[in-house]
């Protein structure tokens, strides 16, 4: 069977002339070879340097990457940009979606807004959706107020979504994003079993540096405890447009915070082994993999209560959560003072690391096999004899 997704994964061509992506989509995609004989990549082909987030597929013979045209941004204009490509885009959707069995379209993004009607009424192809965003999200960007209600509108077609909710439509199936290997979850085992919590206390975070994620209120939130016994290092890995004003924020400080920018996946885990508490304080999310990943390397979460994140999360049993409202700082500042005066860490660490099987990639590709392909081929199957039955009438 040959797999067509259809995304807004970003690639580029390397310095070495190497195609590239952002990473966790295209470790998730080199993992679906071994449910796919093909898979094909629809995805915009952007100029300039990849960011050092970016890698290369390892499964190179299997998977095939088609460039579609980039479109989108932060203007009107830009915006305006989407419907401008449109034409071109959807061809090379269609000459695409010829090759293929199935299809994956993963929204939010801006090409969903007449590509998710297309592939659901006029493609002539079977399907799924992934929706990767809050999807209850109350204040979400039009284009994804429009996506969402479209997909909780196409009953006869599976949607995958983070987390469970109340009248949740039955065609919208519960899915955990894949982010660990077998190998990466015994180490994790290992790590966890080996980590000192009794000592210095190591806090990491992981993601874009941006005040939507949080960076601000860990800066601010250290900034109220001030000088304590037990606080070590505080890492923040990514970058991101405010990294500079962090840095300035990040020198009134009583305690060493160390910017490392965007680094391999390796060094991510490198840096989790190191750390005790991971923080991610953001206004909104699906479900971050880094949460899992955290979690898996002895790193306890302590995150905001969005979305899906208190549904794998427990407060004082697994990790820890603090609201997300204007005192955020506070509470924070609050939670890591209750969690400096805790002795049972390495417990709650152990609880967390119980998350890890059901962000495996394992896990996601039986289900993806038995959850959302297995359906398809009945009503393939159903649909292919009604059609033999009419024809021999």
């Amino acid at each position: 069977m040959k797999l067509l997704i259809i995304s807004h994964t970003a690639h580029y061509m390397s310095s070495e002339g190497e195609l590239v992506g952002w990473g966790p989509t295209l470790r998730e995609i080199d993992h679906l070879t071994t449910l796919f004989d093909i898979v094909y990549h629809c995805a915009p082909l952007h100029e300039g340097d990849a960011p050092s987030s970016s890698i290369a597929y390892e499964m190179k013979e299997k998977v095939h990457f088609i460039p579609l045209a980039p479109s989108g941004g932060v203007s009107f204009l830009d915006k305006l940009g989407v419907l401008k490509k449109a034409p071109g885009n959807l061809a090379i959707v269609r000459k695409a979606l010829k090759e293929a069995d199935v299809y994956q379209f993963r929204a939010p993004t801006g090409i969903g807004v007449y590509l998710i009607p297309w592939l659901k009424w006029f493609s002539g192809k079977p399907g799924w959706f992934k929706y990767a965003g809050n999807w209850v999200q109350k204040n979400a960007p039009i284009g994804y107020r429009v996506q969402r209600w479209m997909l909780k509108r196409f009953n006869r077609q599976r949607v995958t979504i983070n987390g469970s909710w109340p009248g949740q439509q039955e065609h919208c199936v519960t899915f955990e994003n894949p982010c660990l290997t077998q190998s990466e979850i015994e180490l994790g085992r290992e790590i966890v079993e080996q980590k000192d919590y009794n000592g210095f206390i190591n806090f990491c975070f992981v993601g874009r540096l941006q005040s939507a994620k949080g960076v601000g209120h860990i800066l601010e939130a250290f900034k109220k405890i001030g000088p304590h016994p037990r606080i070590g290092e505080i890492h923040l890995i990514g970058d991101g447009p405010e990294k500079d004003l962090f840095i300035e924020k990040s020198k009134d400080l009583d305690v060493s915070v160390i910017f490392h920018g965007f680094v391999t996946r390796q060094e991510v885990g490198e840096m989790l082994k190191k750390c005790h508490l991971f923080l991610l304080p953001s206004a909104s999310e699906g479900f971050p993999k880094v949460v899992a990943e955290a979690a898996n390397y002895g790193c306890v979460p302590l995150v905001s209560d969005v979305s899906s994140l208190s549904q794998y999360i427990m407060d004082g049993e697994n990790g820890f959560l603090v609201r997300y409202n204007e005192k955020i700082a506070n509470e924070l500042a609050d939670k890591i003072m209750e969690i400096l005066s805790l002795n049972d860490l390495k417990k709650i660490s152990r609880q967390a690391y119980k998350l890890s099987p059901k962000f495996s990639y394992d896990y996601y590709i039986k289900r993806i096999d038995c959850d959302i392909i297995a359906p398809i081929s009945d009503i393939e199957k159903n649909r292919e004899t009604f059609n033999q039955s009419v024809q021999r009438k």
